[in-house]
C-alpha cells in the first residue's frame, strides 16, 4: 500500500482529503503544521508528499527544500499561492507537481496516481543527520562515508522503521529475524540495538526508544 503524508492546515479540506484518499486505498497521515511534518517524515518511509504552502509555523517551500536535501521523495504542491513565481519556486525546489486551489479532487487523484506511477522511490530515511539508505542497506554518515551494518542488524533496523508507529517485541524480532530456529535470548536483541544506536549517532535514543518490559519503537528525528 502506497504511503502518503498530506501538509494541510485546513482542517475541513484536509480531512476530506484524507477520507477521499484513503478510499483510494492509499495510507495517509495528515500533519497540519510543518513541525508535525517534519515529525512524520522521520517516523516511517513514504511514497509521496502533498504539500501546502501556506502553513501556520513555516513554510511549505522551506519543508520542501529539506525534504529534498536528502530524499527523492516525490513532492506534490497544492495551494492557493499559484502565481507564475510561485509555481517556478516550486518546480525549481524539484516538485513533481503544483495543483492550485480550488481544484477538482478527481483531478488530484489522478494526478496523485501519475507521480506515482512515474516516480518511484528510493527508500530511505533520515536520523540524526544520517541517511538510511533501506534499498541499499547502507548508513550514510554526515561526513559522506556509507557503513554496511551486519546482515540482521540492518534487517532488524527495517523491521522497526516499517512496523512504526507500532512498538515491536523482543520476541516478535526473534521470531521475524531467526524463526523457529532460534537459539537466542532478548538480549540478543538488546546487544544489536546497542549497534544501531552507534551506527545512527543516536545515543540519546531519539531514533530507536525502548518501551520497558515490551521492546523498542522507532520514534524518528523529533525536529
Amino acid at each position: 500500500m502506497k504511503r502518503l503524508l498530506l501538509v494541510e492546515d485546513d482542517r475541513s479540506l484536509g480531512a476530506t482529503l484524507c477520507e477521499r484518499l484513503q478510499r483510494e486505498s492509499y495510507e495517509v497521515s495528515w500533519a497540519e503544521t510543518k513541525q508535525l511534518a517534519l515529525k512524520r517524515l522521520g517516523e516511517g518511509l513514504w511514497d509521496l508528499v502533498i504539500l501546502d504552502i501556506g502553513l501556520p509555523d513555516g513554510s511549505g517551500f522551506e519543508l520542501a527544500r529539506h525534504i529534498k536535501q536528502s530524499s527523492s521523495l516525490p513532492i506534490m504542491f497544492m495551494t492557493a499561492l499559484s502565481t507564475a513565481e510561485h509555481r517556478l519556486e516550486g518546480f525549481e525546489i524539484g516538485a513533481e507537481e503544483f495543483i492550485p486551489k480550488p481544484f477538482h479532487l478527481q483531478e488530484l487523484l489522478l494526478r496523485v496516481k501519475h507521480v506515482l506511477e512515474n516516480h518511484p522511490v528510493q527508500r530511505q530515511i533520515t536520523c540524526n543527520g544520517r541517511v538510511i539508505e533501506l534499498d541499499n542497506r547502507v548508513i550514510v554518515q554526515p561526513d559522506g562515508q556509507r557503513e554496511h551494518p551486519a546482515a540482521r542488524d540492518f534487517e532488524l533496523l527495517q523491521l522497526l522503521i516499517t512496523s512504526s508507529p507500532r512498538v515491536v517485541s523482543r520476541n516478535q524480532i526473534l521470531d521475524v529475524l531467526w524463526g523457529e530456529d532460534k537459539l537466542l535470548n532478548q538480549r540478543t536483541v538488546d546487544n544489536m540495538i546497542v549497534r544501531l544506536r552507534q551506527m545512527i549517532g543516536d545515543a540519546n535514543s531519539t531514533c530507536i526508544r525502548s518501551v520497558r518490559g515490551i521492546g523498542y519503537q522507532w520514534t524518528g528525528d523529533e525536529e
